[in-house]
């Protein structure tokens, strides 16, 4: 009850009206980051070249990637850096992608190795072209992994798997990774011009099939704000994401990569964000994360520990009756 008179405190600061076109060319105060100079970046950045891995904080753009590069901390994107769809809000090639390199599980365990992680999160383009749509490639890098640094934990983010055989991700959880990230990135009626090649439910399937299958992995989920959805229409998102049993939900600001991808329709302030963030706990989130800057992987070894401490509690509390 807490948590919601919290959230309804807020809910004046996101129903304020959108910034005009002429406040939007310039970025609030919140939104805008330093340029990346650190040696921590260089050396990060100089280790993905010399294992030929490929990083979406580099090619999504990433705002973060200066501080998380920094602490070597970083994203890697594997089945190369070509998409087979074009999203409207996303930042990485489309075009026909190169064949999967088969040396690429043991170069993302060696690079997890050398740079220490106790955590690391791994994403992928979508491969449509592919006949179980890459689902093969993350079995061998969680497995990589295993064997090469068996301490660190495993968070994958990966493509939907659309007209793909249910055995794709079938074949991923069986390979047990400590957290199953798919982001639904926007409300469903903003799908046909932002996430064209991508199916609002059928999203929502993969992941309840993830649960169904193994109950102890984590699941997680993020939208961008600031497309032009409707605050209520928010609110469904975290509905229809609690309804299959998500744990984890992840909310940030969209920034246009390009003049040619989807235009920002209104920056979000960190208030509002504040207040998404306290309705998405109230609905049962075991996590959430909610600013400005927000990414999939953002801090997310730290928001795993929290993750998995609140489950901790949850089942704690369940078994004291």
């Amino acid at each position: 009850m807490v948590e919601k008179q919290r959230a309804l405190a807020y809910v004046g600061e996101m129903n304020a009206p959108a910034l005009k076109p002429s406040e939007r060319v310039r970025k609030p105060d919140w939104i805008r980051v330093k340029a990346p100079t650190s040696p921590g970046y260089a050396e990060t950045r100089k280790l993905m070249r010399d294992l030929s891995l490929n990083t979406v904080c580099e090619e999504a753009a990433c705002p973060n990637i200066g501080e998380c590069w920094t602490k070597k901390h970083a994203t890697v994107m594997i089945l190369g850096d070509t998409c087979t769809r074009a999203c409207a809000f996303c930042n990485v090639k489309t075009g026909m992608p190169r064949p999967v390199d088969p040396l690429e599980p043991e170069h993302v365990a060696l690079a997890a190795a050398k740079m220490g992680l106790t955590h690391i999160v791994i994403t992928s383009v979508d491969r449509d072209d592919l006949p179980d749509g890459g689902a093969s490639q993350f079995v061998k890098v969680i497995q990589a992994l295993r064997r090469e640094t068996p301490s660190t934990t495993i968070e994958i983010l990966t493509p939907d798997f659309r007209n793909k055989p249910e055995s794709a991700v079938a074949a991923i959880v069986d390979a047990r990774p400590d957290v199953y990230n798919h982001n639904l990135e926007t409300v469903p009626r903003l799908y046909p011009t932002i996430r064209p090649g991508a199916r609002y439910y059928a999203s929502l399937r993969l992941l309840e099939q993830v649960k169904r299958r193994d109950p102890s992995i984590f699941t997680k989920s993020g939208i961008m704000l600031g497309l032009g959805e409707e605050r209520m229409e928010v609110h469904q998102v975290m509905d229809d994401m609690r309804s299959a049993d998500i744990d984890f939900m992840t909310m940030g600001q969209y920034l246009q990569p390009t003049p040619k991808h989807a235009k920002v329709i209104d920056f979000v302030t960190p208030q509002a964000f504040d207040a998404y963030a306290q309705i998405a706990r109230a609905k049962g989130f075991l996590q959430v994360a909610s600013s400005p800057l927000t990414r999939s992987s953002y801090h997310a070894g730290d928001d795993f520990e929290r993750m998995r401490a609140a489950r901790e509690a949850q089942l704690a509390r369940a078994a004291a009756g």
